[in-house]
């Protein structure tokens, strides 16, 4: 694939799945799927559409369901994983593409990898960042979480479960918000100053964020004022739903129990993730090829933490950009 000049981000509008779908895209070349996570936008993604255009890739990257200038549905219950497959499946149609490489960090990640194993046929390639492919368990997600947690501890997954609560919290103050989580979760934080997903009940997630003085190297204030303007226009419930839908989508999904994601695949992490802290995740990942047959290649980023992709742009982009072209 040829390189090009820096192309540019264009918008455009399409329909999917019975959704209107916006979507972020530059180049021209085989289709490549950027899947961004909570709480982001396509934005997140703003460095790896010139890099995969400049090296001949057509790269699009939708506002996922419930985020941006996307539809927001508002019953939780049209946020599980098989209606995001179909968003995505959706949009390789609407684009004219029989297949795609498809790409996901944080929500996104369990998108890309479940789009890839339900449909292998239309994904020629699989990436996912900060989270590895996760195998259906023998209980739902929810349960299996309440069941793992002393009495009086509460988890970011079940207080983000219950309408209201979280919204309240988070729509207060948008930008404190958004400034919180993207240093707290950042490989700058220093140890004390890393937010920890588990927390005493009642508490909620701010208070375990700190209030950065200002933003890392990685970030400006014109990124953190892209996404305070669009999650003060559309609040944080779509994205929301998305955790809302969890034991749905783990009922639905029975028929692919044991299932392998057969598609080439590429998984990249840093090491400062907290992800890695997450209950059996460090143990999980010497086993991901016995899911993931055709992994190609794992890749630990150091001091790199959660926003995987905007911390460390160039090396994700050398890392994508190698994939594809060896497909």
């Amino acid at each position: 694939m040829a390189q090009s000049a820096t192309a540019e981000i264009t918008h455009r509008f399409v329909e999917t799945n019975g959704i209107r779908m916006h979507l972020a895209e530059a180049g021209r070349g085989p289709l490549v799927l950027l899947c961004h996570g909570f709480p982001e936008s396509w934005y997140s993604w703003r460095h790896q559409l010139h890099a995969l255009a400049g090296a001949g890739c057509h790269a699009v990257a939708p506002d996922l369901r419930g985020y941006g200038q996307t539809a927001r549905p508002q019953d939780a219950a049209q946020y599980t994983q098989l209606h995001h497959a179909g968003d995505m499946l959706g949009v390789l149609d609407a684009l004219g593409a029989r297949q795609a490489v498809i790409v996901g960090h944080d929500w996104g990640a369990p998108l890309a990898w479940q789009t890839a194993l339900l449909r292998p046929e239309r994904i020629r390639g699989v990436v996912g960042l900060s989270v590895p492919y996760t195998p259906r368990a023998p209980t739902p997600p929810i349960a299996a979480l309440r069941a793992a947690l002393p009495a009086d501890s509460d988890f970011y997954i079940l207080y983000f479960q219950q309408p209201g609560p979280a919204e309240a919290e988070l729509e207060r103050d948008p930008r404190d918000t958004i400034r919180r989580f993207l240093y707290g979760l950042s490989g700058d934080a220093a140890p004390d100053e890393r937010w920890r997903p588990e927390m005493p009940l009642g508490e909620g997630v701010l208070r375990r964020l700190v209030e950065p003085k200002g933003p890392p190297d990685w970030l400006t204030e014109a990124d953190i004022d892209f996404y305070t303007a669009e999650f003060g226009r559309t609040g944080f419930t779509g994205g929301l739903n998305w955790y809302r839908a969890m034991d749905l989508t783990w009922e639905l999904t029975a028929a692919w129990n044991g299932a392998q994601v057969l598609p080439p695949a590429l998984y990249i992490v840093g090491d400062r993730d907290v992800v890695l802290t997450f209950p059996g995740m460090r143990e999980r990942l010497p086993r991901l090829q016995e899911f993931v047959p055709n992994l190609t290649k794992t890749v630990m980023l150091p001091g790199c933490g959660h926003w995987t992709q905007q911390e460390f742009p160039a090396e994700v982009n050398a890392e994508l950009v190698a994939f594809v072209q060896a497909l």
